[in-house]
């Protein structure tokens, strides 16, 4: 206690005070310097024969120090920061003084003083005025760390990055450095900045001894591998994880490395991107006029980021959703005005399934590259609403590629969907549905004469963050205090950032021939019950289960949705071919033919227009390959004839 109320009563002082306590500090450490100095040359404590003639320098020292010191701006430096700055101003002091002490006695030829009193006057001052200085600021930072609430926390990655951010920290009022972790065995056993380095094999046994319950991760150039090694290495134990940014971002000034922030979910999956092959990128976007239908969605949002970022002639944002255009159309221009661009970005309003509007801005515009992102993609949703689910799907697809084809498109890119693989699902049963119209209209306008357009189709499956990802409605439970609700324990995704899938479909989109289906490589799938335990590891807490009881966030399984998957595929046969690009493959897939197509289509029109949901699906199954329902679809709408709606009118009701 007396401790802390001297830390309080310090800490209070005002700047004012504190500067004169260390101006009366260093008026008594002068005379006592010289005292010293007098002390180490003769072997005496007072050898009064060569100090009485002199006694006068212990009257005129301590000023003259004072001002000099003041004047290298000593006294300006706060004890509890000093840094090197401060030092060098003591070195210089004391230097300068000693130069003078000196001079004097060289030039008015003082009799009985020692030529070597200087000397050792300038290096006890180094330790007296240095030195208390340096005391204290060491003192001042253990009651900090032992008489304040101060977190204790480790810093994984030993290197320039933890370095200083173990000096941020010791500044800070909320957390300190109590150890370091890291990968190279030659660190095991050192200390940086007075705290020990440790094996990361030995973390759980350190974080308990040190009551750690945050990591800090230092490793701003490490690999996406690198850090998910680093996060596998701290185990199961319930620790917070934050990071630093990244070193790109630290040296153009974006970022500090002390500006912490939480772990990238991405890091858990140890994926790093391939580097864009840029005349992919170049080839459908530089000095091209784009168009991005859906551009208001997670996945059409960031095409629209990357085709930005790709400098075209012109990009056309297309989307239904007035607040989600909105949103993306002032992004955009704020990040073309920052990269000094000026193509114009035309935000329009419209659904794919209208022709006239479709073709109007295609024609209009003159489009030269086309994404078709527009989809209802939330399988539960989707198969409670069967017929919007088709319609917009299915029938979007058809007016987007045709008005493509007829308006001279040079390139029509789908992006599709792991779940149209042997769907279960009315939402995948659709999206394959898409690909076919696709592939048909590829067959037959490369046949044709004059213009040509490519059509493409780009799978992947899951991507982190988008409207339909496990992980922000995880983020949102653990914020909630639980539980997580997981489908079923065996249930797995693949899982991609969006920046890397939008532009892995963009050079997809470039190296396409015709009717082309690519597949994206997602890596290895992620068991979802796994991705939820780690969720919940890194944010501090434990998971609750009958091992733990006492835990903080519970796991409930919720059982498989309507239509829902255990295990998400990318191809219906093993007919796959590699690309130029080390992340994109060619799937060989079958497709329809056109008089089967255009029956198929014109009966899920027909089944729309009763409002017969049951025979869409029926429909469905007859011109998707393996498409095997699984699940009770139930559309919303009862399934009746349009005369059935027509009589259902009550009389006297009005008709808009």
């Amino acid at each position: 206690m007396a401790q802390r109320r001297m830390h309080q009563s310090i800490a209070g002082l005002s700047r004012g005070k504190k500067r004169l306590v260390m101006v009366a500090a260093d008026l008594v450490a002068l005379p006592l310097a010289l005292w010293s100095a007098y002390a180490l040359r003769l072997a005496e404590w007072w050898p009064a024969r060569y100090i009485e003639p002199f006694w006068w320098l212990f009257l005129i020292v301590p000023p003259v120090g004072v001002f000099v010191f003041a004047r290298l701006g000593l006294y300006r430096a706060v004890v509890r920061f000093m840094g090197p700055q401060a030092l060098w101003a003591v070195v210089k002091g004391a230097l300068l003084l000693a130069l003078l002490m000196w001079a004097s006695a060289f030039f008015y030829r003082w009799q009985m003083f020692p030529r070597s009193v200087p000397v050792n006057f300038a290096l006890v001052t180094l330790v007296y005025v240095g030195g208390t200085r340096l005391v204290v600021r060491s003192y001042y930072q253990w009651l900090i760390k032992h008489y304040t609430q101060k977190e204790p926390v480790a810093i994984y990655g030993a290197g320039g990055a933890g370095a200083q951010l173990t000096l941020a920290l010791a500044n800070s009022r909320e957390f300190y450095t109590a150890a370091f972790m890291d990968d190279d065995p030659a660190l095991w056993g050192f200390t940086i900045k007075g705290v020990k380095v440790h094996n990361p094999a030995r973390f759980k046994a350190v974080a308990e001894e040190l009551g750690i319950k945050r990591v800090l991760l230092a490793m701003p150039s490490a690999t996406k591998a690198q850090r998910k090694q680093a996060l596998d290495n701290l185990g199961d134990v319930p620790v917070r994880v934050q990071t630093v940014p990244s070193m790109p971002e630290i040296v153009s000034g974006i970022a500090s490395v002390d500006q912490l922030r939480e772990v990238e979910l991405e890091d858990l999956l140890g994926r790093d991107p391939v580097p864009p092959q840029y005349d992919l990128v170049n080839a459908s976007i530089r000095d091209k006029v784009v168009m991005v239908t859906g551009a208001g969605g997670s996945i059409g949002s960031e095409m629209c980021r990357q085709v930005v970022r790709g400098k075209p002639k012109a990009l056309i944002l297309f989307e239904v959703s007035e607040f989600g255009l909105y949103a993306i159309n002032q992004e955009l221009e704020a990040a073309r005005i920052e990269m000094g661009e000026s193509f114009p970005i035309v935000p329009l309003l419209g659904n794919v399934c209208d022709r006239n509007r479709v073709e109007a801005a295609i024609r209009h515009y003159g489009v030269q590259t086309l994404y078709h992102a527009a989809a209802y993609k939330h399988v539960p949703i989707v198969e409670n609403n069967v017929l919007e689910g088709v319609r917009n799907n299915v029938h979007g697809t058809r007016v987007v590629a045709e008005s493509s084809a007829s308006l001279g498109v040079e390139r029509c890119v789908l992006i599709s969907t792991d779940k149209a693989v042997r769907p279960t699902n009315v939402m995948g049963a659709t999206k394959r549905m898409a690909e076919l119209v696709l592939q048909d209209l590829a067959t037959r306008y490369a046949l044709k004469d004059g213009h040509r357009t490519t059509f493409s189709m780009v799978r992947f499956g899951n991507v982190l963050g988008s409207s339909g990802s496990v992980v922000p409605l995880f983020r949102r439970q653990i914020a909630e205090g639980g539980p997580i609700t997981v489908t079923h324990p065996d249930i797995t995704r693949f899982f991609m950032t969006i920046p890397e899938a939008a532009l892995l479909v963009v050079q997809a989109g470039s190296m396409a021939e015709g009717g082309d289906v690519f597949v994206l490589d997602m890596g290895e799938s992620v068991k979802i019950i796994d991705l939820a335990r780690r969720m919940i590891q890194l944010t501090g807490l434990e998971v609750k289960d009958e091992e733990n009881p006492d835990g903080d966030i519970e796991i409930v399984y919720s059982g498989l949705r309507s239509g829902e998957k255990l295990y998400e595929e990318l191809l219906i046969g093993d007919n796959v071919v590699g690309t130029k690009h080390p992340k994109i493959m060619r799937a060989q897939e079958e497709a329809l033919t056109h008089q089967e197509l255009i029956a198929l289509l014109g009966e899920l029109q027909a089944a729309e227009r009763d409002l017969d949901s049951q025979r869409s699906c029926a429909i469905l199954k007859k011109g998707v390959r393996g498409f095997a329902h699984n699940g009770n679809m139930v559309d919303l709408l009862p399934t009746m004839s349009a005369e059935t709606v027509r009589l259902s009118v009550p009389t006297g009701t009005a008709k808009h």
